[in-house]
């Protein structure tokens, strides 16, 4: 597979690690909806700038630009809504590692229905990766963490995983900048709806470090769901998935840099993170073969 792949991969789970850490910073002042809301108002105004710098919306089928709506409906709002509600409850590092369920979700669907071949060292490594987040789960419910509460951060993960497909198949329509920018300005407006529909203007109101917060996990994590994209232009579902899940292994590294007293480490999580390590390795030096 291509380095450019990797690389774009990589870059994302890098910037979703920082968003998930300034989110958790942005909750001590504010609620979920808060941090949901100012999330995609920053997406969308960075990515339609995007656009206007990048050839504008161009000739779009009417299905890739449905199914980029569709996708802002499921990732966007189901998905980042549901992953913030998980980082209030469970913790960054928990919730990042439970985003590894979104490898097996979409590698499973681009089998089913893109047709797409997967490699052994694909299958291994995805493997290896979702051990390793099972088992920094397990670390951390060990932490106190209610069993109840961990289907917040999976059924964002699954969100995520039928995202891809979606975005896969859009882009065969529509270039990325533009189904980007859709995408997320499809959930803000739905979302927007939903906060005054059910009288939680307030929500959209944010001041002090919360809003500083908000704000810079607004610019990584849009950023990098335009990396994904863009990889999943280039390259195939089964390895830009896996690949953008090595989140956690960054989690963990900016937790105990910056989020130390709030979040604990222990054993099982260090070594949850070791085997995605290994995992990422599988699938970026083997993937092809």
């Amino acid at each position: 597979m291509s380095g450019t792949v990797a690389a774009l991969a990589l870059s994302s789970a890098l910037l979703s690690s920082a968003a998930t850490i300034f989110i958790r910073q942005g909750l001590r002042g504010y609620g979920p909806y808060t941090g949901v809301w100012i999330n995609m108002l920053v997406g969308s105004v960075c990515l339609w700038v995007g656009v206007l710098f990048t050839g504008g919306i161009g000739q779009p089928t009417l299905t890739a630009f449905a199914l980029f709506v569709l996708a802002g409906l499921i990732g966007t709002v189901a998905g980042r809504v549901l992953r913030f509600f998980a980082i209030e409850a469970v913790g960054a590092s928990i919730t990042g590692a439970f985003m590894n369920v979104t490898p097996l979700v979409s590698s499973g669907l681009a089998i089913l229905l893109l047709g797409e071949h997967v490699t052994i060292p694909i299958v291994a490594g995805t493997l290896v990766i979702v051990a390793g987040a099972t088992l920094l789960s397990t670390g951390g419910r060990s932490l106190g963490v209610r069993p109840a509460q961990l289907w917040l951060p999976i059924l964002s993960a699954t969100c995520f995983g039928i995202v891809a497909i979606l975005r896969k198949i859009a882009l065969g329509g529509m270039a990325p900048v533009p189904g980007t920018a859709v995408n997320v300005t499809t959930a803000l407006v739905v979302f927007t709806g939903f906060l005054l529909a059910s009288g939680q203007r307030d929500a959209m109101i944010c001041r002090g470090p919360s809003l500083l917060y908000f704000l810079a996990a607004g610019v990584t994590e849009n950023l990098g769901v335009f990396l994904v994209v863009l990889a999943l232009s280039i390259g195939s579902v089964s390895v830009v998935s896996p690949l953008t899940n090595v989140t956690p292994l960054f989690v963990i590294l900016f937790s105990v840099l910056f989020l130390r007293g709030v979040e604990t480490l222990n054993a099982r999580v260090v070594a949850g993170a070791a085997l995605i390590v290994v995992g990422a390795i599988l699938i970026t030096a083997l993937g092809g073969r």
